[in-house]
């Protein structure tokens, strides 16, 4: 299959990437080669488009939502307009859920509304790893580099697990909007309590992130996908922790 992937670069990007290349003929475009999805050419015949390009944080939208509108909408407008007739698998995110509690979020549901109908938005949670950015919760709680934690719950799941689901969904004839995660709410306190942090504040969760992300990933497992990496296995683990 000849496949473009946008964002080949990025943290999901280029696990999909190594993936997708031992078994298909992979074509990236990432702004980090200069490859702008707003001003680049996208004249490319292809069997299948994976969506992974634009730029996620919560916190940074509220300081500047035009760059997300700007990166997430008008970029993604852009490449679904260039592709009507293949088949399109996109990132969403479980914060289109509550769109009016941040441009992110909002972002990511006007993308839902505006891509074609052969096209399949995935709903991802809170895609973590160990040697993930390192602005992320999991790879703060890694290097021990927990200033503080809010009383939201989140649905952690590994980007192993992103791959194997986009994996699976690439072959299926499936559209619409799906959830992408493990179906568990892990609570803050209880993961860093595990990794035996003691000097952290608590503090109330602010009210323009979801309290809580957990997925509903009946239609996954409706498919035989089912995640394969717990975070509180994988902390018990890496710490050697027995109970």
């Amino acid at each position: 299959m000849k496949i473009l992937l946008t964002g080949h670069l990025g943290f999901i990007g280029s696990a999909l990437y190594n993936e997708l290349i031992k078994e298909h003929t992979v074509i990236g475009l990432d702004v980090k080669d200069g490859k702008d999805l707003l001003t680049c050419d996208l004249n490319y015949t292809v069997d299948l488009v994976i969506h992974l390009a634009g730029i996620a944080s919560v916190r940074d939208s509220l300081k500047n939502p035009v760059k997300y509108w700007q990166n997430n909408v008008l970029a993604s407008q852009k490449l679904f307009a260039a592709f009507p007739n293949t088949k399109i698998v996109y990132a969403s995110s479980s914060s289109a859920a509550e769109p009016e509690l941040n441009p992110y979020g909002f972002s990511k549901f006007a993308m839902e509304k505006i891509a074609p109908k052969n096209s399949l938005g995935l709903r991802f949670t809170t895609v973590w790893a160990e040697d993930g950015r390192a602005d992320m919760f999991m790879s703060k709680l890694f290097k021990n580099n927990i200033q503080y934690i809010t009383d939201h719950t989140r649905d952690f799941i590994h980007v192993s697990d992103i791959v194997s689901a986009i994996g699976l969904l690439m072959t299926k004839d499936i559209i619409g909007v799906m959830d992408v995660g493990t179906g568990i709410s892990n609570n803050l306190k209880t993961l860093v309590d595990l990794v035996g942090i003691k000097n952290y504040a608590s503090v109330k969760g602010d009210e323009f992130e979801r309290m809580d992300n957990c997925a509903n990933i009946k239609e996954l497992k409706d498919l035989g996908w089912e995640p394969k990496v717990n975070v509180i296995d994988y902390i018990k683990n890496k710490y050697h922790l027995t109970s």
